[in-house]
């Protein structure tokens, strides 16, 4: 029996263990949060995404509601001369009526619904573009307040390393009790301007989260570098040729394309709509009627089936103001095509303009700049320790070189940036594949 109990217990431990692993989000297998997999997460959780995902329901109704014929039509009509004194005659008649779409009205409604769908499937592509580049985005804002407050935490050691040198100084008389407080009081700023960038960070997480849609208490680790050479491929800028990949990928184009079909068969099917209907009826009518021969009094019962047709007749109403409508919005449709070609035209020649000008100035930074100031922030230091500057001339030097490296920081951010709303413009990732 305790075997018994063993076992039982193994086999809830079990499957207990499995349903844990099977319920932990995508980053628990590994201890910090990439880019590629908070972006495959938000794809399948950011709410807009999913709220317009269950509007695929709406089209696929649209569609099963285009290939349904009109419902047929009982009739039923009884007639008796109890009012009118004779008691003997009736009639009743029963029949039943069906409306035919003619020039194949229901054939055009579904082609008109097949367009719509094709439509929702570039629109949720777009979206989908979108949401990967805020995420995208996002996360590389996340990765910057981390770089700025380990840039923080670094002022405050060389700050926490200058006071300690100050306070030695100030033993051996060799400075006023002036210079340590002025340290003192660089060490407290640098200290309230992390707490600062703290709260900067909390903020650009929060904001990442919520594009990802992630539970309310989960906060993984973010992994990444704002390094261009090593996070991200260099791409070939070539304007021609990424306006000719935006016109070829860009879901959004790609969605006005299939409205300018749709647009088409508005027009076909609203001439077809100028075609009247067919609908036709067969009925089973009962006569009764009373009958008087040689002062004898009888009922006469005759049935009769019948067959009726029916169709307007379009003399005034050929649906000219439904031709002239879907006219109208297919021309609607093609001016705002040729707007978003000349746009996203635009939209890909600034961001390659972002993109190379970012390009330019981190080449500023990396080979002129950072190298510079960290030499002169040592020689700075070291005169200082010797004795052969005063403290302001190294307090100076400490600003300027945060100061600048807060900028490159920032550079190397933009530089994330501009690339990604280069791929975005041109919806392909030009590592290879498209958005």
């Amino acid at each position: 029996m305790g075997i018994t109990i063993f076992a039982r217990g193994a086999l809830l431990l079990a499957q207990g263990i499995i349903c844990m692993a099977t319920s932990m989000p995508v980053w628990a297998e590994t201890p910090q949060l990439a880019l590629p997999q908070a972006v495959e997460y938000s794809l399948r959780n950011n709410g807009e995404l999913q709220s317009f995902r269950q509007e695929r329901g709406i089209r696929d109704a649209g569609k099963v509601r285009a290939g349904l014929l009109p419902n047929p039509t009982l009739d039923l009509e009884a007639a008796t001369g109890a009012l009118t004194g004779s008691n003997a005659e009736s009639s009743l008649s029963i029949g039943i009526s069906q409306e035919f779409f003619m020039a194949g009205k229901r054939e055009k409604r579904l082609a008109v619904a097949e367009f719509e769908q094709e439509i929702y499937r570039w629109q949720l592509a777009d979206r989908e573009r979108m949401v990967r580049r805020e995420v995208t985005m996002a996360f590389h804002d996340v990765i910057h307040a981390k770089k700025r407050i380990e840039l923080a935490d670094r002022a405050i050691d060389l700050n926490r390393q200058l006071l300690d040198v100050a306070m030695e100084r100030l033993a051996a008389g060799d400075i006023p009790e002036l210079e340590m407080n002025l340290v003192k009081v660089e060490l407290a700023r640098s200290e309230g301007f992390r707490i600062n960038l703290a709260q900067a960070l909390n903020q650009s997480r929060a904001a990442l989260w919520t594009l990802m849609g992630l539970p309310g208490g989960e906060s993984p680790e973010i992994a990444g570098s704002l390094d261009a050479e090593a996070a991200m491929p260099k791409p070939l800028v070539d304007p021609t040729r990424l306006k000719r990949l935006a016109n070829e990928n860009r879901p959004d184009l790609k969605a006005l394309e299939a409205e300018g079909k749709r647009g088409e068969a508005d027009i076909v099917l609203a001439r077809a709509e100028g075609v009247p209907n067919l609908t036709a009826g067969v009925a089973v009518t009962r006569d009764t009627t009373s009958m008087e021969i040689g002062g004898l009094e009888g009922n006469d019962t005759a049935y009769a089936i019948g067959l009726k047709l029916s169709m307007p007749i379009p003399v005034f109403d050929k649906n000219q103001a439904g031709v002239q409508e879907a006219r109208a919005r297919r021309d609607g449709i093609e001016s705002r095509l040729l707007a978003a070609r000349r746009q996203i035209e635009l939209e890909v020649e600034s961001a390659c303009a972002g993109y190379l000008n970012n390009e330019r100035v981190l080449s500023l930074y990396k080979t002129n700049i950072i190298p510079q100031l960290e030499e002169n922030l040592k020689l700075t230091e070291e005169a200082y320790r010797l004795g052969e500057v005063g403290i302001l001339a190294v307090i100076q030097e400490q600003k300027k070189f945060f100061e600048v490296s807060e900028g490159w920081l920032a550079a190397l951010h933009d530089m994330q940036a501009a690339f990604v709303m280069l791929e975005s413009a041109v919806a392909t990732e030009l590592a290879g594949g498209t958005q």
